[in-house]
């Protein structure tokens, strides 16, 4: 394969990995939102925990959406040691995420509801950045020998396309 259908390649994979990275998140978002705003509401909870309790939901669901649609053809075994580091880089997502929205409610007092959402919203995209270099890189890992199996069907799927001899008896 000569060097620039493989770089193609590897762009275009990584352009699929990106819009299933980001449906899976933008569904985590939602749900983010959603909960936070639901627990400001109709509670009285503080901002940040709320933020807290919000994230903790959104990456519950996003694990399952992670696994099972974005990243379901990585590797599989292990799944303790995945959703431990999963779980090891959504705390530092979190952290990220809700050490934001601390900053501008209790260091600047920006703590509407709208100034709120708009830290809450910066956080998420600061975190989204972190979480898919280590989610891609350290938790949802690559089959090592996922190159050698894609060569090895397009020679099979390039074969198939020969005539075949029959032999009747």
């Amino acid at each position: 394969m000569s060097e620039p259908s493989a770089v193609r390649l590897r762009l275009a994979a990584l352009a699929r990995e990106l819009v299933k990275f980001g449906a899976v998140g933008g569904a985590g978002v939602v749900v983010n939102f959603a909960v936070f705003n639901l627990v400001r509401q109709l509670t009285e909870v503080p901002v940040v925990r709320a933020s807290i309790i919000a994230t903790v939901v959104a990456t519950g669901t996003n694990y399952l959406g992670y696994r099972y649609f974005a990243y379901r053809d990585r590797d599989k075994r292990g799944r303790t040691r995945e959703l431990t580091l999963f779980l090891l880089f959504s705390a530092v997502g979190l952290v990220i995420e809700n050490g934001l929205l601390y900053v501008a409610t209790y260091g600047f007092h920006w703590d509407s509801p709208l100034q709120s959402n708009i830290f809450k919203f910066l956080g998420i995209g600061v975190a989204t950045l972190f979480r898919f270099w280590s989610y891609r890189t350290w938790v949802f890992r690559t089959l090592p020998a996922r190159e050698a199996i894609e060569t090895a069907e397009s020679f099979l799927a390039d074969g198939s396309r020969r005539p075949r001899s029959s032999s009747r008896k």
